[in-house]
Order: structure tokens, then sequence, then C-alpha cells
């Protein structure tokens, strides 16, 4: 069995990837709280694609660090997001489905009120790094960026390319984690009918 596999991914790629099924319990939620907090034109499928690259849709999923629920959000960042909205978020509730899609789509979008770009995809990747890895890593980043004579913003190709300080470990995982998002699962949303994407 092994060896179809090897054989089967060497000649025809990757294995295709595809949207769990227990995403669909969550479809009319995320949209819901997406629309709400970003308007009509919100890009549904790059939260759906980012919460499968966090939890892949497991609800009662901890990362060894101690992230918790479908969006991976650690205890203190949980803390602050609830203190932050407290009308939106209200108790500390991870494991709750509902409310860590709305902590994930309210983290975003306060990021997104706090990242400029030259357009919307590089500003989502922007986004997307500062929830993995925060938003002070970013900005430290452009600056670097900037100073070495690169646009501090354009993400991809550019700012993605500067590390000021994280270890190689944290860098490598922060800078998969747009490209992931955007590039691998996202479009897979979009195709499976979720709505706009961050990149498309």
């Amino acid at each position: 069995m092994f060896l179809i596999l090897v054989v089967g991914v060497a000649l025809f790629g990757r294995a295709k990837a595809e949207v769990p099924p227990q995403a669909e319990h969550y479809r009319r939620d995320l949209t819901r709280i997406a629309q709400a907090e970003w308007g009509l034109d919100a890009p549904v499928a790059m939260f759906a694609a980012q919460i499968h690259q966090e939890s892949r849709w497991k609800f009662d999923a901890k990362s060894p660090v101690g992230a918790q629920g479908l969006g991976q959000v650690m205890p203190t960042t949980a803390t602050w997001l609830a203190q932050t909205f407290p009308k939106a978020l209200g108790k500390i509730e991870p494991y709750n489905p509902v409310w860590s899609i709305q902590a994930l789509v309210s983290y975003d979008r306060w990021l997104a009120s706090r990242v400029k770009a030259r357009n919307t995809c590089d500003r989502n990747a922007m986004i997307l790094s500062s929830y993995n890895g925060g938003l002070g890593w970013v900005i430290r980043d452009r600056k670097l960026a900037a100073a070495s004579g690169a646009d501090p913003l354009i993400w991809f190709n550019s700012v993605e390319r500067f590390n000021d300080g994280r270890s190689a470990a944290a860098f490598k995982e922060n800078r998969q984690y747009p490209r992931l998002i955007l590039l691998r699962w996202e479009p897979m949303y979009v195709a499976e009918g979720w709505g706009l994407g961050g990149c498309q």
C-alpha cells in the first residue's frame, strides 16, 4: 500500500487536497461572522483556508505549545481578544467553534486595520504572518526590508525574505504560513464555493 502511494505521488504529484467534511459544519457560521466583520465581500475562503491550516477544522485541537480550538489561539491572546472585543467574544471559550471563528476573524480584522500594502493579496499575507508570529515582527521585518532597498509594502518576494531576529525555525514556519493559506488551501475553498479569497 505504501509503495502504491509513493508511486502515485511520484507519477501524479502531490495527492489532491480536499475540504474536510467537518468544515461544512462551520461554513454558515464562518460566512455570517466574516461578513458581519468585513462586509459582504469578506474573504471567507481565506478564513476557511486559515482554519484549515491551523486545526484542520478540529474544534478541540490543542497544539504542543498550548494553542487551542479551530483558530489555535494562545491563552494569552484569547484573553486579550476577549478584552478587546467584549461584545463579540465576551467569555473566553476557545473550544467553542463559534467563539474560535469569531476570534480568528476579529483578530484578522484588527490586524488589517494596522497593515498597509500595495495590494490586497500582499496585505492579507502580512495579516496572516502577523496572526502566526506577531504584528511586531512584521513591522520589524518591513523596516529591515526598506533599509535593504526592498519594497516594505510588498510581501511576496520582498518583505517575506527578511528576518529581523527570529530563530531559523520560527522564520521558516512563519514564511510558509501565508503561502500555504493563500496559495495552497485558499484555491481549494474558492473552488468549492466558499466565496472570495484573499488573493483571488
